[in-house]
């Protein structure tokens, strides 16, 4: 009617204000880009989903307690005591006799052909084997002795010394394998480290790390420079130092940084440390069952026989040992927790359809924004919802989703371990019942007494984080803060 009151037109209806989104998320955003509905202009809702833009809460942590770790010295022991037990048993499955028929032969009069092994094999891998231990007893006495001359003369000194005689007696047992075998034979000795310089020391990584180490490829697509002479001589310094010694110190500690630049920054450093551990755990278990279980195979002469498939599979049993070890040594529960609390705080983006919600407020991705769950931007033409509580990660690299995946959870990689670990025994266990032979007998029951103080351990872990990470997060008794 003429004089009847008018309602709001509808320019006016779709001029309403609406809350922006450095009220509703807690950041602002630089480039200015509003709501975006189905036709991608910047038409405001009249009624925006206020449940996916509240605003992110601080970030809780669990407090774990501080669970026994051996040192490095005590590891390295127990390591190279488990890798010579390993060798001892793959002799057995080579050299065994049936030394309980008849004593008409001299070979049958003892369990083993001594007189077909060859001493000089043994030794080399021994002493290859216990290259770590020697280090970490030099390093470690280094560390514990009073600065000062007189002192660091002495341990040079002792230093020296030992190397030496590592040194020649590795040149004694080369020149008698020389003398005894063909060239072809002897390539297999340093076989591993003639493959483990063009795969990891040729390229090193384009993040600026301030480690010297070279470290996997990054998934984000970032290619390692080449490298000149006099930087590849350090870097090849570098690893080798690290395969002798082993000693790891990580000073990095956790102070949840408020600004996502920082943020990402220590997720990349984080990155480059764990792909640094998880090479040498890779080289250093692969090693360690080539010299223990294949090596000692590549020395058999033509007319020995022996159990191919009993063999082989003690060289997987070793090589899966030997890695199940050097991870929970090179991972520990602290590690993993520092790794947790970062992922926490990076995030995690999920790509979606471009049409599949098409009525739900849009934003722009910004990097100087902490985005909250349930809030859908645009990146690079492409839509993604945040999945985690706290969303700081670049929604396009796949190397922040993966890191996310690995360590949100905090037992996820103690559980694989445990896994991996109880596959072993109970395989080991199942073979056992199975056995006829004596030799198998022997060797199942000597490398079960490692495996089951390496299961013991990780189940001792896993029983302790796992009741730290299910208490309560509103609780301000045990183990929990808030930063």
């Amino acid at each position: 009617m003429p004089g009847g009151r008018r309602g709001p037109s509808r320019q006016q209806l779709s001029r309403s204000a609406l809350p922006s989104l450095q009220t509703l998320v807690g950041g602002g955003l630089s480039n200015g880009a509003g709501l975006r509905c189905r036709s991608s202009s910047a038409v405001g809702l009249s009624a925006p989903p206020l449940t996916a833009l509240i605003t992110p809460e601080p970030v809780r942590h669990s407090r774990i307690p501080d669970l026994p770790l051996d040192s490095n010295l005590l590891f390295e022991t127990l390591l190279l005591l488990y890798l010579l037990v390993a060798l001892f048993v793959q002799y057995i499955n080579i050299y065994r006799t049936v030394w309980w028929s008849s004593y008409s032969q001299p070979t049958a009069s003892t369990s083993l052909n001594f007189h077909l092994m060859d001493a000089h094999l043994a030794v080399f891998i021994a002493v290859m084997l216990s290259r770590r231990l020697v280090w970490t007893l030099l390093s470690e006495v280094c560390v514990a002795c009073p600065a000062s001359p007189l002192c660091y003369v002495l341990l040079l000194a002792v230093r020296v010394c030992v190397l030496t005689l590592c040194g020649w007696v590795l040149c004694w047992t080369l020149l008698n394998l020389f003398r005894s075998h063909s060239v072809l034979k002897l390539l297999f000795l340093g076989y591993p480290f003639g493959v483990y310089v063009p795969l990891c020391c040729l390229h090193q990584d384009g993040s600026p790390s301030p480690a010297a180490d070279c470290s996997f490829a990054d998934a984000d697509g970032a290619d390692g420079a080449l490298l000149r002479p006099r930087d590849f001589l350090k870097l090849l310094r570098e690893n080798l130092r690290q395969q002798l010694s082993g000693v790891h110190t990580h000073t990095h500690t956790h102070t949840c940084p408020p600004s996502p630049e920082l943020i990402r920054s220590e997720v990349q450093q984080l990155k480059t440390d764990f792909n640094r551990r998880i090479k040498e755990v890779l080289f250093n278990s692969l090693l360690s069952a080539y010299y223990v279980a294949f090596l000692p195979l590549c020395f058999v002469k033509s007319t020995q026989y022996y159990d191919m498939r009993w063999s082989c599979e003690h060289l997987i049993m070793v090589w899966i040992n030997a890695f199940v070890m050097l991870m929970s040594h090179l991972l520990p529960p602290h590690y993993c927790d520092l790794l947790h609390r970062c992922a926490a705080h990076l995030g995690r983006w999920q790509r979606l359809e471009p049409g599949s919600c098409s009525n739900t407020p849009q934003h722009t991705w910004s990097d100087s924004t902490i985005w909250p769950q349930g809030v859908l931007v645009r990146h690079s033409r492409c839509l993604y919802k945040a999945v985690g509580p706290y969303n700081v990660a670049l929604p396009s690299d796949v190397s922040h989703a993966r890191f996310y995946f690995l360590f949100h959870k905090p037992l996820r990689l103690l559980n694989l371990l445990i896994g991996i670990e109880c596959s072993v025994v109970v395989y080991q266990l199942y073979s056992l019942l199975r056995s006829e032979r004596w030799n198998h007998t022997l060797s199942l029951g000597l490398i079960l007494v490692c495996n089951y103080y390496v299961l013991f351990k990780l189940l001792r872990d896993r029983l302790v984080l796992g009741k730290a990470y299910s208490h309560p997060l509103g609780s301000a008794g045990l183990g929990m803060k808030r930063d």
